[in-house]
């Protein structure tokens, strides 16, 4: 029913072991755990296709999202802000007077 993998998708354990940390959480239980595993598929809904990662980096992405927002909101911006100075040193670099440079552009046409 894809109740243990959407578990471990959310958590970003292996699926494999939360199967196996089912399995013994129902002998433990006495398969009392058991009605709880058919609701839990019953009402949950199926995961959207759109939502299937393309690449381990998009599955850790995700999962770190998940985990901690204000985190990973944060991280974002940092990436942003670093790609955003790179940028303003290309941009300034192109813009200055720089002999060499126009040289180079001169030769291309």
């Amino acid at each position: 029913m894809g109740v243990c993998a959407g578990i471990a998708d959310y958590t970003g354990f292996d699926v494999n072991l939360v199967r196996v940390c089912f399995i013994a959480t129902v002998f433990m239980s006495g398969g009392s755990v058991l009605p709880f595993y058919f609701i839990a598929g019953f009402v949950t809904p199926t995961k959207p296709s759109a939502l299937d990662y393309e690449n381990r980096e998009d599955r850790q992405f995700w999962q770190g999202v998940r985990a901690s927002p204000t985190r990973t909101a944060k991280d974002i911006r940092s990436r942003m802000r670093d790609i955003d100075r790179r940028l303003a040193d290309i941009e300034s670099y192109v813009t200055t007077e720089n002999r060499s440079l126009a040289k180079e552009i001169e030769q291309l046409r």
